[in-house]
């Protein structure tokens, strides 16, 4: 594991970047062995309509990415190779514009330590939320597989609150949270709930999980 002062040695402030230099200290944040904050900053919401999509509190920003990074998407991606991100951070005001207009985005105070790593949830916890594809999954699911392998692997192995899976390229939202909720969801047809914490499911017709 990478030591935190590692993680943060590009990093000297503690308040939102101003300028292009202080944004790019930000974006070399190494959140993990493989990720840096940069790679979760883009947003095509912020990028048509002109928005900032930078964290207003980087370190709350950074504490939970690390998290994201380090329990979640490390672990899938050393087992199934490259993670691709789709979309993650995204700031208030890009976040509420989204939901505006429709774009796939929950309510700011729904998107609170989800999308939106730099905002505590209405319990106090923090959390983070990627959109993710997982190229191994696009070519298992082509040859016929099973998205739900992926889910039960998850829910088996790894420290996730929530999932929601997407017919499209089989990307997956992926979340931690300091009280996770572990909570898998699928708008792939039949879309619904596959689990809740309170009546798990072991989901044993998945459990043989293809070798990579």
């Amino acid at each position: 594991m990478v030591e935190p002062l590692a993680l943060r040695r590009n990093w000297q402030g503690r308040h939102k970047p101003g300028s292009v230099r202080g944004l790019e200290e930000l974006g070399r944040v190494r959140l993990s062995r493989n990720f840096f904050l940069r790679d979760f900053l883009l947003s095509e919401i912020a990028v048509v309509y002109g928005l900032r999509n930078v964290p207003d509190n980087p370190d709350l920003a950074i504490e939970a990415g690390k998290k994201l990074c380090e329990e979640l998407l490390e672990p899938i991606q050393s087992k199934f190779g490259r993670v691709a991100i789709r979309s993650a951070y995204r700031s208030c005001a890009v976040n509420a514009l989204g939901n505006h207009l429709g774009l796939s985005c929950a309510s700011n105070e729904r998107n609170y330590a989800r999308h939106i790593w730099d905002r505590r949830a209405r319990d106090g916890s923090i959390g983070a939320m990627a959109c993710i594809v997982v190229p191994w999954l696009v070519d298992h699911v082509a040859k016929g597989g099973d998205w739900k392998e992926m889910a039960w692997w998850i829910h088996r192995h790894l420290p996730y609150s929530e999932l929601q899976f997407f017919p499209r390229l089989t990307a997956f939202n992926i979340g931690w949270r300091e009280r996770p909720r572990r909570r898998i969801y699928s708008f792939i047809r039949p879309r619904g709930l596959l689990t809740l914490q309170e009546t798990p499911n072991s989901g044993r017709e998945h459990l043989a999980l293809a070798s990579t």
